[in-house]
């Protein structure tokens, strides 16, 4: 019998439909989103990877209204001595990666103690025995005290698992960040604008993250009118000043910054000594400036983005949207085109 396969649509497989709008200027359009009982003015998270997010990044993304969580890939004193830096410039609001490794009880407590407000289990595949005993054991330590994100996982019966299993917040998106190759090496994988929409039909009450495949802040929007009440973002925050790492100049005066996937040989053997199972790549990326001001574009793009649908904060922009189809032709035409041949 031949079997039927249900078709997944991804960012750029559709488009919203303008609506009326009453929004003079976006000043009066509010991106705030709420984490448990943290309201934040930014609805935009830095990914734990080591070229992505440590303290300076931290403290950008929380002047910036959002926040980050430093990557994991280093040892507990290190990792709670980047959380202790960046509170003491300022950043109230921090959260910090860890495992499902032998360490767990350790590195949650040094980090609580660190004055982390979220603690995020942070693996590859999260619908896994392996997150649900680790969230368990985070729950028993510090109920309520502490905001648990949880991920990746691409389907509804993996995010209702999480829910309950304690997470407070779940990453959704497996395989579609731009350094990322889980998809290729594995075969394994949904579109996160997919993933997203699936799971926020299902969901009772965890907060969703949309992670993976976001490149722009058309992305962004369609992520929050599809259910996400965050994103995550890697490639776009990649190669600024505040990013770990540093800054390269080719012969022609060109800087660049090194970006690579927590997966990727480059990345494993920095952290194991070995590289074991692959599934990301390493590269540089042109040096972009400063964190605040990629961050104020895209709060200022996302915030037109709304005001095309008439609404005001994300709620509304959930309420009203339609969400259309296009054709590879269409793709085509939404794209900045003069230059094609």
């Amino acid at each position: 019998m031949i079997q039927t396969y249900p078709t997944t649509l991804s960012f750029d497989d559709v488009l919203l439909v303008p609506k009326f709008s009453n929004i003079s200027s976006r000043s009066e359009v509010s991106i705030s989103s709420d984490l448990s009982d943290k309201q934040f003015k930014l609805p935009i998270i830095s990914s734990p990877m080591d070229t992505v997010t440590s303290s300076a990044m931290l403290v950008a993304m929380h002047e910036a209204g959002g926040f980050g969580i430093v990557h994991r890939y280093n040892s507990i004193k290190e990792q709670s001595l980047l959380v202790d830096e960046a509170r003491s410039h300022g950043a109230s609001m921090v959260s910090a990666a860890v495992g499902v490794g032998e360490d767990l009880k350790e590195r949650t407590k040094s980090l609580v103690s660190a004055g982390v407000f979220s603690l995020c289990v942070d693996v590859a595949h999260g619908h896994h025995s392996n997150v649900e005993a680790a969230l368990k054991k985070i729950k028993d330590s510090f109920g309520e005290s502490v905001v648990v994100i949880a991920g990746n996982v691409a389907t509804a019966e993996a995010a209702l698992d999480l829910e309950d299993w304690g997470a407070d917040a779940i990453r959704i998106g497996v395989g579609g960040g731009s350094i990322c190759s889980t998809r290729i090496q594995t075969g394994h994988g949904i579109p996160t604008f997919h993933s997203v929409r699936v799971c926020a039909d299902r969901l009772k009450k965890a907060t969703i993250i949309a992670d993976g495949g976001i490149r722009n802040a058309g992305d962004i929007v369609k992520s929050l009118a599809a259910g996400a009440d965050f994103v995550m973002l890697g490639s776009l925050l990649a190669g600024t000043t505040e990013t770990p790492g540093d800054t390269f100049v080719n012969s022609e005066g060109e800087r660049y910054k090194v970006y690579r996937g927590m997966a990727s040989r480059e990345a494993q053997i920095a952290w194991r000594g070995h590289a074991s199972s692959l599934e990301g790549v390493s590269t540089t990326v042109p040096y972009k400036g400063s964190t605040s001001d990629v961050l104020a574009d895209l709060a200022q793009n996302v915030k037109s983005g709304l005001s095309y649908s008439g609404a005001q904060t994300i709620k509304q922009l959930r309420s009203v949207s339609t969400f259309v189809r296009q054709t590879q032709s269409g793709q085509k035409e939404s794209f900045t085109h003069i230059l094609t041949k």
